[in-house]
């Protein structure tokens, strides 16, 4: 199953769990109505104004929260494109012999980094490319250590390590980031009360002639919504991407030719 349809499916259940909650609540309040209830009190405006609000509240911090993390993602993969750039120019501080040994192993991190968040959803196939970074992280590390110490100058090192670990660092803060998303029990309470809301506006329109389209749009208001968080959430498997900031990597390797 693809992440699409993971995605699409509990946000098309949804919609017709809200569909089904507004009928509930309509057969609710016609019930209570017939029963000779027929009155709306000042307590129902309350709780329904008070489920309203809370929805409304929950709905905007998951949206807002996933679109801060889509953010946040795309902001990481430029710092990483500026951090190995400047990485990439201090190696002329080192000794001549050892420049291009160390340029070779440059192109093929960045290779590998592009690599590891293409091969996605492929979790093992990511996984894998990743651990292969980290060893190109490695040879680099200790060729530079090698190379900066035998120039005999203590301003190289100072310049190139730091750049060097800044450049490793990112590529931590990127893996944790894919990794951070929406805790799930804010996700159970989000559908709890979609579901929740239907049924109160069943309830406040059982006086009135039903309405499928009203009731149709705006579970599918609701649903839709929901299904852009759960997308954003997770942009190297859906519809909305990252593929585009990817393309700063990409020109950052082609300087390196």
């Amino acid at each position: 199953m693809t992440f699409v349809m993971a995605t699409l499916l509990p946000s098309l259940g949804l919609l017709l769990g809200m569909l089904v909650c507004i009928e509930l609540g309509r057969f609710v309040g016609a019930r209570r109505r017939g029963a000779g209830n027929p009155r709306v009190d000042a307590e129902e405006v309350a709780i329904d104004g008070a489920i309203f609000a809370l929805f409304g509240l929950i709905i905007a911090f998951t949206f807002s929260g996933a679109m801060n993390r889509f953010d946040r993602r795309r902001d990481q993969i430029v710092a990483e494109a500026n951090a190995i750039g400047t990485a990439y120019l201090r190696i002329a501080l080192l000794p001549e012999k050892a420049q291009a040994p160390l340029r070779k192993l440059f192109r093929d991190y960045v290779s590998s980094r592009l690599a590891t968040y293409r091969k996605l959803p492929d979790i093992d196939a990511a996984h894998a490319e990743y651990q292969r970074s980290l060893g190109f992280q490695n040879d680099i590390w200790a060729q530079a250590v090698a190379s900066a110490g035998a120039t005999g100058n203590p301003a190289v090192p100072q310049l190139v390590l730091p750049a060097l670990n800044e450049m490793f660092d990112i590529a931590t803060e990127r893996l944790v980031a894919t990794r951070t998303h929406v805790p799930g029990l804010i996700l159970i309470l989000l559908f709890g009360l979609a579901l929740a809301v239907a049924l109160v506006v069943g309830y406040a329109t059982a006086d009135s002639p039903r309405n499928w389209f009203r009731s149709v749009v705006f579970s599918a208001a609701i649903a839709a919504t929901v299904y852009i968080v759960l997308d954003l959430e997770h942009p190297r498997f859906g519809i909305i991407r990252l593929d585009a900031a990817d393309q700063i990597l990409d020109e950052v390797l082609l300087q390196m030719q």
